[in-house]
């Protein structure tokens, strides 16, 4: 078995949307002053690895809170999209029917583009490609339940990829990397259907909350 962590460190100094307010992570304690260490965070839902879930974009939606275990654990698919600013359908397709299990219900899809390289540049977030609403479609038909990508979102104002996605119950998770580590697996010829992704979101009473993922293969 082999564990591959997809989740950026949250550090005390982490980049956000633009316009979001920025999140503060130090210590206030430590062992050899206080006895004891400890930090204080204070921080968005949507900063680093994260999942979104309905509430964000859908009235009276979902909360992640509210959703089983069992939503945030599947079969992993990968979807190499590097190079490409618009990923859609055709992308898909060809993609995918070089994988002789293709996608299932129930699975996680992880779309590797490559910017998690820029995650801390500003064209991280200016010049990341965009999911078209097509592809968005084609997920939800293809009964995906979480959809992720080393980006900082599936789309931009006003955000109707979000709102595809989270509508259908298509959780989405954001600012994922090392999905070059997956990509190389599958190069080396792994099995397109022996892995499994587990993102696991902190059980906060919200829209979104900062995730632990990774992929066991």
């Amino acid at each position: 078995m082999k564990l591959i962590d997809l989740t950026h460190t949250f550090t005390a100094s982490m980049p956000v949307y633009p316009g979001d307010t920025e999140p503060e992570l130090k210590e206030v304690a430590t062992v050899a002053k206080d006895g004891f260490g400890h930090f204080w965070i204070s921080t968005g839902m949507h900063v680093g690895t994260h999942i979104d879930a309905p509430l964000h974009f859908i009235e009276n939606g979902k909360k992640l809170s509210e959703y089983r275990v069992e939503k945030f654990i599947g079969r992993g698919v990968l979807l190499d999209a590097r190079g490409k600013k618009e990923i859609g359908v055709d992308l898909l397709d060809t993609a995918l029917t070089s994988q002789s299990s293709g996608i299932r219900a129930g699975d996680i899809l992880l779309i590797y583009t490559g910017m998690d390289k820029r995650f801390r540049e500003p064209e991280y977030y200016t010049n990341s490609p965009v999911l078209t609403e097509e592809f968005a479609k084609a997920l939800v038909k293809a009964g995906v339940k979480m959809v992720g990508m080393d980006m900082n979102g599936p789309d931009k104002e006003p955000f109707n990829v979000h709102k595809i996605l989270l509508g259908a119950d298509v959780l989405i998770i954001e600012n994922l990397t090392n999905l070059d580590q997956l990509a190389e697996f599958s190069a080396k010829g792994g099995p397109d259907s022996g892995w499994e992704v587990i993102a696991l979101p902190v059980k906060f009473d919200a829209e979104a909350a900062p995730a632990r993922v990774i992929a066991r293969i």
